[in-house]
């Protein structure tokens, strides 16, 4: 390391001799070893620099009282979990990260705050229990930036979900190489119910290479050439999965359908309650020849499957390959959480994602006027013949 060859230059340098004067005062040596000692002390600062590969932490939060916290990585960057003992409000741990890291500090009550640590670093953090949403953190660039920003916007009230977007947008535009650009990317974008992905994009473009390749925007912008192409307005992909029966169901099984597939799990409360909805759905639109409901477990395993399609009443066509969140349409139809839906135009266009029961109403009366249509059509072609 440099500053270790120049402490090294240093010391060698001054336990030479002087040979050239022989002659130095008593006071003149005395005023030589004070300015020496000075310049130690200088120079020591400088070789020490971050030579520990530890990172020391400590803090208090007051009102905190005895506890246990814990500390794990926002990623596989830092893919353990430590645990943080807490006294009298007082904490302090030593930590071993591999090189610069982004970590969570978890509190009893399951709220928690983000933190970022590098070898070296000596982070502080400061606050108190009845604003844990608010603390200051101390240590490195990263932590500082993002305690600057917080305190911004507390100083805004109760600022507008666009206010909030605009200020974390901003930030991430000034702040190209800082960890806490990440976190605010994920908190104000990624994270919103219906991402703007091409906003999101524009916003990563700035980043510097070394924040592009943490694993959390390398995932990002994965997920989101996902969520591209399986957008509303594609071809969605051809599928193929067994029923219960262990018959193979494709696309081409609902050819010129509309076909709402609906994609639930037997472990998902939410999606067992959702069920009611698509019976509603299934007896409504059971009598249109042009529309079609096709169910799509992630289930693991085969019995509890069967048992919930039984107990819930699902009359409607259900597939399940068994893979959960491996199976093949739901990584091409890029969905995330359970449940959901994907409606299919007759010719595989993806018509809409995750649509209220109002939605898919308005779209069966859509269809049965569209089919009215045809209808007469037909009739007046019939009638123009016989003429």
């Amino acid at each position: 390391m440099p500053g270790i060859e120049i402490c090294r230059a240093f010391f060698f340098i001054h336990t030479k001799k002087n040979y050239f004067r022989s002659n130095v005062s008593e006071e003149e040596s005395r005023m030589k070893n004070i300015y020496l000692a000075y310049f130690l002390i200088i120079m020591l600062s400088a070789c020490g620099g971050k030579s520990s590969d530890t990172v020391s932490l400590s803090g208090e939060i007051k009102g905190l009282g005895n506890d246990t916290l814990y500390i794990y990585g926002a990623d596989e960057m830092y893919d353990r979990m430590d645990t943080l003992p807490v006294e009298n409000g007082k904490f302090s741990k030593t930590l071993s990260p591999d090189t610069l890291v982004a970590a969570w500090l978890l509190f009893s009550d399951g709220s928690r705050y983000p933190f970022f640590m590098d070898k070296g670093d000596k982070i502080h953090i400061k606050g108190s229990a009845a604003e844990l949403n608010s603390m200051e953190i101390t240590g490195n660039p990263h932590n500082e930036e993002l305690t600057a920003f917080r305190k911004e916007l507390k100083g805004l009230g109760k600022p507008s979900e666009k206010v909030l977007e605009e200020k974390a947008g901003k930030f991430i535009n000034e702040h190209h190489s800082s960890l806490a650009s990440i976190y605010l990317l994920d908190k104000y974008f990624a994270q919103k119910e219906k991402p703007d992905y091409t906003l999101i994009k524009q916003l990563t473009e700035h980043m510097t290479g070394e924040l592009k390749d943490r694993p959390y925007i390398d995932g990002l912008l994965d997920r989101i050439q996902e969520e591209e192409k399986a957008a509303t307005g594609k071809t969605a992909a051809y599928f193929r999965l067994p029923n219960a029966e262990g018959k193979q169901i494709t696309r081409s099984n609902f050819k010129d359908q509309y076909l709402l597939i609906h994609f639930w799990a037997s472990w998902d409360t939410v999606s067992r309650d959702s069920n009611a909805v698509y019976r509603r759905i299934y007896r409504k639109g059971q009598k249109n020849k042009k529309f079609a409901l096709l169910g799509i477990s992630l289930d693991l395993n085969k019995d509890n499957w069967k048992k919930a399609i039984e107990t819930d009443t699902l009359k409607w066509e259900q597939a399940c390959d068994l893979s959960g969140w491996e199976t093949g349409v739901v990584k091409q139809l890029a969905i995330r959480t359970l449940p959901a839906n994907v409606l299919l135009s007759p010719s595989g266009r993806i018509e809409g994602k995750n649509l209220s029961e109002t939605a898919i109403e308005k779209k069966l009366k859509d269809i049965e006027e569209q089919e009215k249509k045809e209808k007469k059509r037909e009739i007046e072609n019939e009638r123009k013949k016989k003429r």
